[in-house]
């Protein structure tokens, strides 16, 4: 575990707050690969205190019982979040989390835990702090009545613990869900496997028959409104959200230049939003939940047991070859 003091750095982009607001003093436990930028945009946040980083597979108990500790940042795969988040909790501490529990009731009762201790769980659903997403979600109505959604998600990786649904899928879900304010009522999936025929064994009963390479989702609203997202991980990488109405077409682009797009017939046009990084956005966010006592709207616990719930009804879907699957969420 490592301790540290909490620097001064006059040239962080985040807005100067009263002096009078006292840091909040968190803890972070795993550093690697985004757990590393989580650390750096709260070292410089003027609004944050980070007193240890910690080792998950060392000391991370010993330091929830730090001094005036008062959030925990859990950057750890989704295999291993649920016993950290669950401790953080029940040692009264809010909680930044990366990942989710992937079992749905796990989820869900740690919602149920963050409610009695009065503490804030906020996710990590970095697209949703996107500016270009922000500003998408205003520009909906200019679309007219709203046809159909379309995303293409790939990345020519090959993972051996989940498949290209749940690697993939809950960053389009949830926008389409952010932009549409519902649900899906009903979801459907199809899946082909070229690389891995079988799953690890304590994974057979979520991954059977085996890890799927390809699959497409559709995603049936109350409103009416259909979405259908392809997932493959044997492309090269592209992320592609489309809205179609009757007016015009948004589109949100991850590798372009300029990510949002607002077709009408032959024209196009890029509207403007602020320069904001959503990285640092969530941190924010995170923040102004503690220090406000106020349950996030955007990226709360619910919200990820929401998406949970949803990739466990596509799996269901999939496993019997695309069956629809009705759903009927859990919510607070």
């Amino acid at each position: 575990m490592v301790f540290l003091p909490h620097p001064q750095h006059p040239g962080s982009q985040v807005s100067l707050i009263p002096t009078k607001v006292v840091p909040t003093k968190l803890a972070i436990v795993g550093a690697k690969h985004l757990g590393n930028s989580l650390l750096q945009v709260l070292l410089a946040h003027p609004r944050s205190q980070v007193l240890a980083v910690v080792d998950p597979d060392r000391d991370w108990e010993t330091a929830l019982k730090l001094p005036g500790l008062e959030a925990v940042v859990i950057a750890t795969p989704a295999a291993t979040s649920y016993r950290f988040i669950q401790a953080a909790l029940q040692n009264r501490l809010h909680v930044l989390t990366e990942s989710l529990p992937i079992d749905p009731v796990d989820a869900i009762e740690l919602c149920c835990l963050a409610v009695s201790q009065q503490r804030e769980w906020v996710i990590n659903h970095t697209h949703l702090f996107h500016p270009a997403v922000t500003q998408g979600q205003q520009m909906i109505p200019q679309l007219g009545a709203l046809r159909y959604g379309y995303a293409s998600r790939a990345l020519n990786s090959v993972r051996s613990d989940v498949d290209a649904l749940w690697e993939l899928a809950i960053h389009d879900i949830a926008i389409f869900n952010h932009w549409l304010n519902e649900v899906p009522s009903q979801v459907q999936a199809q899946g082909k496997i070229w690389l891995q025929a079988s799953a690890e064994p304590e994974e057979c009963d979520r991954f059977f028959p085996g890890l799927s390479d390809l699959v497409w989702v559709k995603l049936v609203y109350p409103s009416g409104f259909q979405a259908s997202i392809h997932l493959c991980r044997s492309t090269p990488d592209q992320q592609q959200l489309s809205v179609v109405g009757s007016q015009a077409t948004l589109v949100f682009n991850e590798r372009s230049q300029t990510p949002l797009t607002l077709r009408q017939g032959q024209m196009e046009r890029h509207p403007l939003y602020p320069a904001i990084d959503p990285l640092q956005a969530v941190c924010t966010h995170f923040l102004d939940c503690i220090q406000t006592h106020s349950p996030s709207q955007i990226s709360s616990g619910w919200l990820g047991a929401e998406l949970v719930q949803i990739l466990e009804a596509l799996t269901r879907s999939l496993h019997h070859n695309g069956q629809p699957v009705t759903l009927a969420l859990r919510q607070p």
